[in-house]
């Protein structure tokens, strides 16, 4: 969580120093401060996110998508899907961005040691859990198998694809991908990402799922994990929306008693199976 000292509601100045094209309309951007202060705020934790101020266009909720090892940065991958958004992955290298954050719950990294990792991932939903890989790999030691599964709508909308080949290259590290789409030049797997699950062979008492996309797709996958024997509190889920002020004042993230922005995004899926089930709550 951010600084008590600091007012978390002050955005802090950061500016652009890199953007890169991962699809047509998602974009990750390297942000360093500009103020000339510390670079983070006690760092980050994989799965907290922060707030992004656009100046003259608005604010929104990003989760950071870059190495929590990695000083003097932070990342975000960004899809453009509205105003702001799209005002955000249109800066160029040199200008400025508000930022308050990070802000909420992280991956379970430190309870999953000695155990396998599985991570789901649709769509952009393999930003929040990249920061996820990057610490297994960079600790390899500590754990056992690393399982990445990702699913995207066709192959021109699968991010961080040089990335996933070259995590398959990691000792005890399997990476699956699937497409909805694939058309006439794609050679590999088409189908839901729940498809993939026929290619692993899981041990459930040592496992730990950390799950991130559509929420369709999470209640499927927590399901499947469940049918394979996984208990449902080692089973991990980022549930980001409606997010507003990032300390639970403003009431837009409220889910049943919980606040996402304070007692998520990332929840176990033992505490929030009932409410998952349940549409428009």
């Amino acid at each position: 969580m951010a600084n008590a000292e600091i007012d978390p509601m002050m955005p802090r100045p950061w500016v652009v120093r890199r953007i890169s094209k991962e699809t047509p309309d998602t974009f990750t951007l390297a942000l360093e401060p500009s103020d000339g202060g510390p670079s983070g705020r006690g760092g980050f934790q994989p799965g907290q996110f922060s707030m992004l101020w656009v100046f003259g266009v608005g604010e929104l909720p990003i989760s950071i998508s870059g190495d929590p090892a990695e000083e003097g940065s932070l990342t975000y991958t960004v899809r453009s899907v509205g105003p702001a958004t799209q005002a955000l992955v249109s800066h160029g290298a040199g200008q400025s961005v508000g930022v308050r954050g990070p802000f909420g719950t992280g991956w379970p990294v430190a309870g999953a040691e000695g155990k396998d990792v599985v991570v789901v991932a649709g769509g952009i939903g393999l930003a929040p859990l990249r920061p996820v890989i990057y610490h297994v790999l960079r600790h390899r030691d500590r754990f056992g198998r690393l399982v990445i599964l990702y699913g995207a709508r066709s192959p021109r909308d699968m991010i961080y694809r040089k990335e996933l080949a070259a995590w398959a290259r990691h000792k005890d590290t399997q990476v699956l991908s699937t497409v909805d789409y694939g058309g006439v030049a794609w050679r590999g797997r088409v189908g839901v990402v729940t498809s993939l699950f026929k290619y692993l062979r899981l041990q459930p008492a040592r496992t730990t799922a950390m799950l991130c996309g559509p929420e369709i797709m999470m209640r499927l996958v927590a399901r499947e994990l469940a049918a394979r024997g996984l208990a449902a509190g080692d089973v991990y889920l980022s549930m980001e929306r409606n997010m507003k002020c990032a300390v639970g004042s403003c009431g837009h993230c409220q889910w049943g008693p919980h606040f996402i922005c304070k007692d998520g995004p990332v929840f176990s899926y033992a505490h929030i199976a009932a409410m998952l089930d349940r549409y428009e709550l």
